[in-house]
């Protein structure tokens, strides 16, 4: 089949007639006015001759005359990509020598150099692409333009925007006129009194809008026309691909807030299903009792739940309760300052009125402290007094909590045990009974990391207090990056071989036993359990997978300046602490400040406690890495019994769909690939909204944008000092390539990150807060970090000469 009639296609055809075509065939069927036309199939294309012909019997049925001609290729307007302006129109064609030339421009245009770039970007296959072609009556417009169901700035799905402009809509798409701009919210029309349209026709337009958004069920990027005889007609309408996830809240009473915190755990990309399932579950049994919002009919809704695949905390109670909204913005200073921003417009706005009451429930909150506080106390007290025996009684714990995690998990269980051991024992061990024997000294140790420098205030810059934290002991994190270090001097005497062969091939050799023993088994039955995004259940560890550590190895090997070693610079950093601690306390004495000679006490305690901030985590990822290995045993149980494709397809289900398939043997093989597609989809997506309402507008994008400073990019200030190197901007560290004095440009950083800490010079991420985890690492080697910088992976290119300033937050071009 050459040739067929818009009226005769519908959704289902896209493989014959392309995205396009089968958008304006269903638009034909729901009966809105769509210039008559047909379709030259992706048959003729895989032909590869254009059936002259049928092509010459279908335009004079049409009637001759001028037609527009548009590519239709079947990977085009689709949910998750419209290929929008990548492929070719061919506006005005008339007569037949015309139309074959524009039908082969449109072939072509499937395989231009902006068609082929934005396959890659997508992950889209060449071979699964066809091109139809779709030739329409040309409407000869006296105004046109595009209409957006949901505004493509802010998100906001309570407001469609329009552009419009005199004549062919053309004008609008290649960006050759100013438009006049409409916006439809929920107060009214926002837009020029004398521009193009009337207020009747933007009325119109929003309502074609909502019956192609409801025909189409997603939101809608819309091209349309006015004629000479004012009738409007729908050129086209394909889905906005690039609005961030609705939150599922219509249960509950609206607009709500949420707060993405995936960020402070150096985590950007989307969780998987599972990982989303288990920090629900996680949190749930953490802080159900004490954090509930319910909606109508009493149905609860947790703290923190999971929207396009990250972490939200629901910030709607905190910000309405009178007990707790005057706190908010300031408490937010060091989580970021942009979300700071928009929580403080949220509170000025009057959707959200102040109202009395708690945002928790105040019995067991109440009973949380009474049964809580005199152990904290009586522990913050034994810690300070004597910080050795409180590090040492925090490790034990850690060494408790692996043995146990290791002597509780089923073995030669089926699926049903596996996954009791999940819900129950294996997540029990996490929040519970490891935890509280290092809860109090590393609790200490995060409070005099802060408590020194306002005590300092006036004696000690806010740089002199954060060299105070360089090189410090004890932790976890550090320690793992320096044995790294280590195992990479050890390789040194086969320094081609680990810096030639590719990380995975040396995988497989180091399972074959074929690699010399630099000291990895030892490594990974002590740091096998982490990885990178490593608070998402669903992700392998390094003790799956130990490619990252390979790649880290041969970046070490690139170090070939012994003054930059990593272990020298960790020493360096330690010693300008302990020269700092003793001139502050120098200036102390001579100034006579009672409150001086305090901070510098608690500075000195806080080299023997901070170093614990790291532990906790490090600790329940452990009995996660058992609960880990369970839920892949179930899957390989599920994907014998024909449930699943494969066993990590568990990773892509939530716990109570695991226990429909292992108790009533449901198949999730379908959800399973399409949950597949969206995860790789939000995998590309560059940023997530930092403060997010229900109707999916980022409030960040209402605030003004931030001053300029002058040559330089301003972000916050992280780790103090200053580095000049090239820009290596890295967005995944698995097989990442750093080269020793470069400057590390990230989208955000987590544990799983550190080892390239060891040979940067600099650091600068898009997201962060100076006490989470890669500042504070970048603190303790000494170098320079600039976080919450925006867009700092698409402003800074691989390869430019920036120069950092952790003291003044900036990043600049090197002079």
């Amino acid at each position: 089949m050459h040739v067929v009639d818009l009226a005769e296609i519908d959704a289902g055809m896209i493989g014959l007639v392309g995205g396009k075509a089968a958008g304006l065939g269903e638009m034909v069927r729901a009966g809105e006015r769509v210039p008559p036309g047909f379709c030259l199939t992706t048959e003729a294309y895989r032909e590869g001759e254009v059936p002259e012909r049928e092509l010459a019997q279908a335009y004079d049925l049409l009637g001759g005359g001028r037609v527009a001609v548009r590519s239709s290729a079947t990977a085009e307007d689709l949910p998750d990509a419209s290929f929008a302006g990548q492929q070719d129109t061919v506006l005005g064609v008339e007569g037949m020598a015309e139309l074959v030339a524009a039908v082969r421009q449109c072939w072509e245009s499937l395989d231009s150099e902006r068609a082929v770039a934005y396959r890659s970007a997508q992950g889209i296959d060449r071979a699964e692409a066809y091109m139809a072609v779709v030739v329409q009556r040309m409407v000869e417009a006296e105004t046109a333009g595009v209409l957006f169901t949901a505004d493509p700035l802010s998100g906001s799905r309570s407001v469609m925007v329009a552009d419009a402009v005199r004549g062919l809509g053309t004008a609008v798409v290649d960006g050759s006129a100013v438009p006049d701009h409409y916006s439809m919210g929920p107060d009214g029309v926002d837009g020029p009194g004398d521009g193009c349209l009337t207020r009747g026709q933007v009325a119109e337009l929003r309502a074609a809008g909502e019956r192609l958004q409801r025909h189409f069920g997603s939101p809608q990027d819309a091209e349309w026309a006015y004629d000479a005889h004012g009738v409007l007609w729908l050129l086209q309408s394909r889905p906005v691909t690039t609005l961030f996830p609705l939150p599922d809240d219509g249960h509950l009473p609206r607009p709500r807030a949420y707060m993405e915190v995936g960020h402070m755990q150096g985590l950007l990309r989307p969780l998987t299903p599972m990982g989303v399932s288990m920090m629900g579950l996680v949190t749930d049994r953490w802080m159900g009792d004490y954090f509930t919002s319910h909606g109508p009919g009493g149905v609860a809704s947790p703290f923190m739940v999971g929207i396009g695949g990250r972490l939200y905390l629901d910030l709607t109670d905190l910000l309405r309760s009178t007990a707790t909204r005057s706190r908010m913005a300031a408490g937010l200073e060091v989580y970021s300052p942009r979300v700071k921003q928009a929580v403080e417009l949220l509170l000025t706005d009057p959707r959200f009125p102040p109202r009395r009451g708690l945002p928790f429930s105040a019995g067991p909150m109440a009973g949380l402290a009474l049964r809580w506080a005199p152990s904290a106390l009586a522990g913050v007290a034994r810690a300070i007094a004597r910080p050795a025996p409180a590090r040492e009684r925090a490790f034990a714990g850690v060494r408790r909590l692996r043995e146990a995690s290791a002597s509780l998990a089923p073995s030669g269980a089926g699926a049903a045990a596996r996954l009791r051991f999940v819900e129950g024992d294996g997540l029990k061990d996490a929040m519970f009974q490891g935890i509280g024997a290092l809860l109090w000294p590393m609790s200490t140790g995060i409070v005099l990391g802060v408590l020194p420098a306002a005590l300092l205030k006036g004696i000690a810059t806010r740089e002199e207090a954060d060299t105070v934290l360089g090189g410090m002991p004890h932790n976890v994190t550090t320690e793992m990056d320096l044995k790294l270090w280590r195992m990479a001097t050890r390789a040194a005497g086969h320094r081609e071989l680990f810096s030639g062969t590719p990380p995975e091939e040396l995988v497989e050799r180091y399972r074959a036993g074929e690699l010399p023993d630099i000291g990895m088994a030892a490594f990974l039955e002590v740091y096998g359990h982490r990885a990178a995004a490593e608070v998402d259940i669903g992700m392998p560890r390094w003790g799956d997978d130990p490619a990252p550590l390979f790649a880290a190895i041969a970046n070490y090997l690139r170090v070939d300046d012994p003054g930059q070693a990593p272990d020298l610079r960790f020493a360096r950093a330690a010693e300008r602490a302990q020269a700092m601690i003793t001139e502050l306390d120098r200036r102390a004495r001579r100034s006579r400040s009672v409150r001086g000679r305090l901070g510098v006490f608690l500075m000195r305690r806080s080299r023997e406690l901070t170093g614990l901030r790291e532990l906790a985590k490090f600790a329940w990822l452990l009995p996660f890495h058992r609960m880990r290995q369970q839920l892949v045993l179930i899957g390989e149980e599920l994907a014998a019994r024909g449930l699943l494709e494969r066993a990590d397809d568990v990773m892509f289900l939530e716990l109570a769909e695991v226990h429909s398939a292992v108790e009533q043997g449901a198949d999730h093989r379908g959800p399973v690939a399409e949950r597949r597609a969206v995860y790789r989809r939000e995998l590309r997506r560059p940023e997530v909204p930092g403060l997010l309402l229900s109707d999916g507008t980022d409030v960040e994008s209402l605030l003004p944008p931030p001053l300029p400073v002058e040559g330089a990019m301003a972000g916050l200030p992280a780790a103090p000092g200053r580095a000049t190197g090239r820009a290596r901007v890295v967005r995944d560290p698995v097989g990442a390539h750093l080269e020793p004095g470069e400057i590390l440009v990230a989208p955000t950083t987590d544990p799983g990150w550190t080892p390239l800490f060891m040979t940067a010079a600099g650091l600068v991420t898009e997201t962060g807060s100076p006490i989470a985890h890669g500042p504070t690492v970048a603190r303790e080697y000494g170098i320079p970090a600039v976080i919450c910088l925006r867009d700092a992976t698409r402003r800074i290119a691989d390869g430019d000469l920036i120069t950092v300033d952790g003291t003044a937050g900036t990043v600049a071009p090197a002079l």
